[in-house]
């Protein structure tokens, strides 16, 4: 076995497929694991031995392991972060993929004992649990139920973190410019965010700061906190209906052209600084290489 590598998890857990409860990670990176107790207690393995590695070493199941199962089998990472002691940690399809080989070894008819044929029925009932929770995913992705199922984890993270006035953003910027936003700071989604009350500090950088000589200022004046950290009103109630929305509306579609325009964060704060700089901040100039 190589040396271990060490992951640390964002997000951690239970997921309840029948009976069977499996601890699960998922990293910054969005890296997915289950802790190797919840495999083999998955697959109706008892005891506390050495545990996923008798699935690798296993006589009866090595003719259906292919060299990159089994390998995987015998590297673990230590998961730490989300859990109170670290744990050792497998990609989660692993469990597929041992299920696959359970199902194929007794469809030959390999699995004899009674020990090994409870592993085959563990195997199926997974199988099983796993396409309901596949096809739920499927459902949600056909019919556009996921895009819905995300915004409504975006407000629960604002409504937590960032309290009313992220939730007056929520209503008065359009979905798309979220949608927009989480994807160029690099994440696959709302649910993937890491330090969701960074979302304030984004739209301060992105839109306070740059809509027009100190806005920003100028609102934290006329609406300060009071001794308690709140605000009597909302920054966006200090703009007028004939001039101060509109040209947040405005500001507002011209940076989502610039996140559409970049393929990663570097690019799209490189294009906003250019495009559409901080007032008094110094704007970045194109050389030419040759000179």
């Amino acid at each position: 076995m190589s040396e271990m590598i060490s992951k640390k998890a964002e997000f951690s857990g239970e997921l309840e497929l029948g009976d069977v409860k499996l601890s699960c990670f998922v990293t910054a990176d969005g890296e997915r694991y289950i802790s190797g107790r919840s495999i083999t207690a998955a697959i109706g393995m008892k005891g506390r031995g050495p545990g996923v590695s008798r699935i690798s070493s296993s006589s009866t199941l090595g003719p259906y392991l292919n060299n990159s199962l089994r390998i995987a089998l015998t590297e673990p990472a230590q998961i730490t972060g989300k859990t109170p002691i670290a744990v050792h940690g497998y990609r989660a399809e692993i469990l597929a993929d041992v299920c696959d080989a359970l199902l194929e070894a007794r469809k030959d008819g390999a699995l004899v004992s009674e020990q090994e044929q409870r592993y085959g029925q563990y195997a199926e009932m997974l199988v099983r649990g796993f396409a309901r929770v596949g096809i739920a995913a499927l459902v949600d992705e056909a019919t556009g139920y996921q895009e819905v199922r995300e915004r409504k984890a975006l407000q629960k993270i604002l409504d937590k973190f960032l309290k009313d006035e992220a939730r007056t953003w929520s209503k008065t910027f359009p979905d798309e410019f979220w949608e927009k936003l989480v994807r160029v700071k690099g994440y696959d989604s709302y649910l993937a965010l890491k330090r969701p009350a960074f979302i304030g500090h984004w739209v301060n950088d992105i839109v306070y700061d740059r809509l027009a000589p100190g806005i920003k200022q100028k609102l934290r004046d006329v609406n300060p906190r009071s001794e308690g950290g709140s605000r009597r009103r909302k920054h966006h109630q200090h703009f007028t209906e004939d001039y101060g929305l509109p040209e947040l509306k405005d500001h507002l579609k011209k940076v989502m052209v610039l996140m559409d325009a970049s393929s990663n964060k570097r690019e799209f704060e490189r294009l906003l600084d250019r495009s559409l700089p901080k007032y008094g901040a110094t704007i970045e100039m194109a050389l030419d290489d040759e000179n």
